[in-house]
């Protein structure tokens, strides 16, 4: 399923952390509702998106950078799995 993704920070961040936690809203990228909100951290979801998507190193990158430096980083159309959002708590009918 194709999905955007964004990010906001879930909490107050400390400056030089690299673990941060967020809020992510994952959001069905075909318009349709269903937002799903999934609290998780920084290192948790990269992981998992590097691990479970065939983005490019460049993407994921430029997202990384983003959720740091920004108050929200999007990452829009990315195809996730049934397993891997059914992991996350969104569910599919």
């Amino acid at each position: 399923m194709r999905v955007n993704l964004i990010t906001q920070p879930s909490d107050r961040v400390m400056p030089g952390t690299r673990t941060i936690p967020i809020s992510m809203t994952i959001r069905p990228a075909c318009g349709l509702s269903g937002d799903y909100q999934y609290p998780t951290d920084s290192a948790t979801l990269l992981r998992l998106l590097k691990q479970q998507t065939d983005l490019p190193a460049s993407v994921l990158q430029r997202f990384e950078d983003n959720i740091y430096s920004l108050h929200s980083a999007r990452l829009l159309g990315v195809e996730l799995s049934e397993k891997v959002l059914t992991d996350i708590g969104y569910f599919i009918d």
